[in-house]
Parts: C-alpha cells; structure tokens; sequence
C-alpha cells in the first residue's frame, strides 16, 4: 500500500473519531441547553424569544464543534504514543521474524495504562522469538551434523569403489576395500536408521506399548548379543543381576538403550578391560548400572553428551555418529525413566538407568 493510500486512510478515520464525538458532544450538551434554558423560564417567569433561542443554538453548535476538536485531538495524541508507537514496534519486530530473523526482539513498551496489554503481548513474542531463535540454532546444527556425517562414509565408499576398479588389484587388497565399502555401508544405514528413529520419538510417532517383563533377562540376552565384540577385545565381563526384576514399559524402546549402552561400552573401553553391568531394586526402581574402564568422559562433555550429534573426543567420531545417547535420554524420557552419568578421564564412566518396576514388583 502506497504512503498516500495510508494518509487517506489514516484521515478517515480521524473523521470517524471526530463525527462520533461531534455526536455524543452535541447529545450532552444540547441536553444540558435544554435543561439550562427551561430552568431559566422557571425561574424569571420570562418567554424566551426566537432571537434568543436562535442564539443559544449557535452558542451551542459552536461549543459541541470545539469541544468534538479537542477531543478529537486529545484522543490522536492518545493513540500515537499509547497505541501506534507499541503497534509499530510489534510489527516491526514481526516483519523481521517473517524474514528469518530469530534474533528479533520488541523492546520494553513503556505505558500510562499498564492493562493496555500491550506488555504482555511484547513478553509472550519475545519468549516466543526466543524459542523459535534456539529451535532453529538446532535445527542448523543438525542439518550440518548430518550433512557431514553422511559425507564422510560417502566418501570412504567413493574411493574404495574407485580403488577397486583397478584392474590388476590383488585378491588381498580387493577383500579390504570390500569390506571398507561394507562397513561405511553399515555406517550409513545405522546413522539413516537413527536419524529416523530420533525423528519419530521426538515427535511422539512412536508410543510406549508397556508390559510388565523380565528386565534381567533382556540385559542378558542384549549383552550376549555383544558377544563377538568383547571376546576380539578379550574383555573382562562381570555381572551382578538380581533375580525376576520386573519393569511395566515398553520391552522393544528399553532394548535400543541397553544396545547403544553396551556398544559405547565395549567401543571406548581398551583391549584387555573390563565392563560391570548390575541390576539391583532400590524402593520402587529397578537399578541399571553399566560401568567400563574405558578413555573417560571430561565434566565439559559430560554436560552435553546427551545432546545429537555431540561427540567430545574427536579421535574416536569414527566409532559413532553422535546420536545413541541422544535416542536414549530420549527413550528414557518417553518411559518415565531416569538416566544419569559420572566418569572420570582415563578411569572409565558409569551410567545409572532407573526405572519403576512392575505392578508386581519383584517375582
């Protein structure tokens, strides 16, 4: 809209304003005319003439015009400072918004009448602007994270593929960049896999189906799943698991957080090691603790390590695509859980996974 199409406007609707207090001026005062003149006649006993009433109607016009004026003038000071002025910072902050800009803010909106609302709604779009500014910090994040943990096994299959081309490749070197190519493939899918687990979970597409279970038979059966792994490491394995601990939860999401916790176990903890897993009841939660001997985790990283994609040792990124623990927290949030770590570096870490037990306690 033009400048000129606004300053029509804007004069429109200072004449509305100023017709409808011509009209309630001229309702009030005529009014009070009436009353004034028929008090008048009361008490002089006099007959008031045409000329005077002729007049008091001029009189009388003239005031309803300047007072409507004044009123009218009153009101568009009114306006601009307590209603115009905080509108066009509201809008203006919007406009930014709209454009990309997260880090638009209104500033404070000083008024007379502080139940204007004019406030309230500056502090709601500022909590507002402010959520919408991190949520898109991490979803730029994200979109570089993944961006550069698929290119990296892309990478690794594009150059294998290329070597393995070679016409005259002995049969040794064939077999090992087959089998980079296998596991970059791997990599790719677990990460893909991840990714769209995580997605689901944090938009509830994925619901608890809870069922009370056997929780020491699981830890068992997705430990020896793990079997290969720490016998190539030849890793010490110790178990303290109470016996016919039930949990009321959802069997199949329980089992992604014993799976990511002991592949982290066993991937970080050096050759010739060693990893606890104890299942003990304490009150009305069933204890899960994972303890390994591996590089240790600092307090700095321990702080995000729940966080996507966050990986603080970077000499071990190729182990991990930084999402497991994300979907963990995640799964343990969604179950009612509650998970916790402490490590120290070059000692090893233990995570503390506590959960309700069954309906029926313990067997």
């Amino acid at each position: 809209m033009s400048g000129k199409n606004k300053r029509g406007i804007r004069w429109l609707f200072a004449l509305r304003r100023y017709i409808i207090f011509f009209l309630l001026m001229a309702f009030v005062i005529s009014c009070c005319m009436i009353l004034f003149l028929n008090m008048m006649t009361r008490s002089t006993g006099l007959e008031l003439t045409k000329a005077h009433i002729e007049q008091a109607a001029k009189v009388t016009f003239l005031n309803v015009a300047l007072l409507s004026f004044l009123c009218t003038v009153i009101d568009g000071v009114r306006r601009k400072f307590m209603v115009d002025r905080p509108v066009k910072k509201i809008v203006k902050a919007a406009n930014q918004m709209m454009k990309g800009d997260f880090s638009a803010r209104i500033p404070s909106l000083y008024s007379v009448d502080n139940a204007d609302g004019f406030g309230a709604i500056a502090d709601c779009f500022n909590k507002m602007a402010e959520e919408l500014s991190g949520t898109e910090t991490l979803r730029t994040d994200f979109i570089a994270n993944v961006s550069h943990e698929l290119k990296t096994p892309l990478a690794v299959i594009q150059n294998y593929g290329n070597m393995l081309q070679q016409p005259d490749l002995p049969e040794e070197k064939r077999l090992e960049y087959a089998k980079a190519v296998t596991d970059s493939s791997r990599r790719l899918a677990n990460l893909i896999t991840n990714i769209l687990k995580l997605n689901k979970l944090e938009n509830q597409q994925i619901y608890p189906k809870a069922k009370p279970y056997d929780l020491g038979e699981q830890l068992c059966e997705c430990l020896l799943a793990f079997e290969n792994a720490w016998e190539e490491k030849e890793l010490e394995i110790e178990t303290d698991i109470e016996e016919g601990v039930l949990v009321d939860t959802d069997e199949e999401l329980l089992s992604l957080v014993w799976n990511n916790l002991f592949s982290n176990a066993v991937k970080f903890t050096q050759p010739h090691g060693k990893i606890s897993l104890s299942l003990q009841l304490e009150g009305e939660f069933a204890v899960v603790k994972v303890i390994d001997t591996g590089c240790g985790i600092p307090p700095e990283v321990g702080k995000h390590i729940f966080e996507k994609f966050y990986q603080g040792d970077t000499s071990h990124a190729t182990q991990g695509n930084g999402l497991g623990l994300a979907l963990v927290k995640r799964v343990i949030d969604i179950v009612g859980g509650d998970i916790s770590v402490s490590s120290e570096v070059g000692k090893g870490s233990a995570f503390t996974v506590k959960l309700r037990r069954g309906p029926n306690g313990a067997a």
